[in-house]
């Protein structure tokens, strides 16, 4: 094993090179591990909500930023997107099967540190 390498090399077949800035699966990783990705993931694991309750539930997001992220985790597959044709127009997003499988670490992570920090102080 070389010094500094974390993973075992892309398999025969697999053509996944992670550590190349070029390769679509340390994209997807960059997109599910970026400051809001993180965030829209859980917000997402049990309910579809639309643009706005996202943008509410996920206070402090901007909505060029949510919608930047939004279209990142489509473009990944993590998340579906549906428009209702109605004025103005209702669009409504979703976890994929693939979304709620890279989804669950990140809940269990999310779980684990809420458990695990102390109460919070009424003041």
């Amino acid at each position: 094993m070389r010094e500094g390498m974390q993973v075992e090399p892309a398999e025969a077949g697999n053509g996944y090179e992670v550590f190349h800035t070029d390769c679509p699966a340390r994209d997807m990783v960059d997109h599910v591990t970026s400051r809001w990705g993180v965030w829209v993931l859980i917000s997402l694991r049990s309910n579809d909500l639309r643009f706005y309750e996202l943008r509410d539930t996920i206070r402090g997001i901007s909505e060029k930023m949510l919608a930047q992220t939004l279209r990142a985790l489509v473009q990944d597959g993590l998340v579906w997107r549906k428009v209702e044709p109605t004025t103005p127009p209702q669009v409504t997003y979703g976890l994929t099967e693939f979304g709620q499988d890279i989804g669950e670490p990140l809940r269990d992570l999310f779980n684990r540190i809420t458990q695990r920090l102390p109460p919070r102080s009424a003041g």
